[in-house]
């Protein structure tokens, strides 16, 4: 009977001593964030004619440059005229051995009838930021043209966003 009566006893000391509570108090804070409008160039890949020979045809190639603006951003995107001497947004030069050159083109279209340049709504592309990256393809050409010594030709151009 002691067996019995001493698991009762304790148990009926837990029934008498009442709840456990435990204390809570709550607050609140504020989280912000202010998303300015902002443009950049997430990559822009190079632009590679090849290897060729004689300049007697058409070369014709493409790259893409990715721009990345905040949702909503209005942009547009130019390509001053590099770094060749004397070139323009019209005709750019690659610069080679003995200072020679080779003329080429950076247009908006697969036709090459819009030059892609630097003057804002005039000869640069346009577009309104989704939050994401956005590809917009440049469309390269060399022309027929005498053809310079053999060599590497090379030319920088500078990409810009203005929004």
């Amino acid at each position: 009977m002691i067996q019995i009566a001493l698991p009762v006893a304790v148990l009926a000391s837990f029934a008498s001593a009442g709840p456990v509570h435990s204390a809570t108090a709550t607050g609140t804070m504020n989280v912000r964030v202010t998303i300015q409008a902002e443009c950049t160039v997430v990559s822009a890949a190079d632009l590679d004619f090849g290897t060729q020979g004689v300049l007697s045809a058409d070369i014709d190639q493409t790259t893409t440059i990715n721009v990345q603006c905040t949702d909503g951003t209005p942009y547009n995107v130019g390509l001053n005229a590099g770094t060749g001497a004397g070139a323009s947004v019209t005709t750019r030069y690659m610069t080679g051995p003995g200072s020679a050159v080779v003329a080429y083109g950076l247009y908006r279209d697969a036709a090459h009838a819009l030059v892609w340049g630097d003057t804002v709504s005039s000869d640069t592309v346009g577009g309104t930021g989704n939050g994401s990256s956005q590809a917009l393809t440049v469309y390269g050409n060399v022309p027929p043209q005498t053809t310079p010594a053999a060599g590497a030709y090379a030319d920088l151009v500078t990409i810009t966003i203005t929004y």
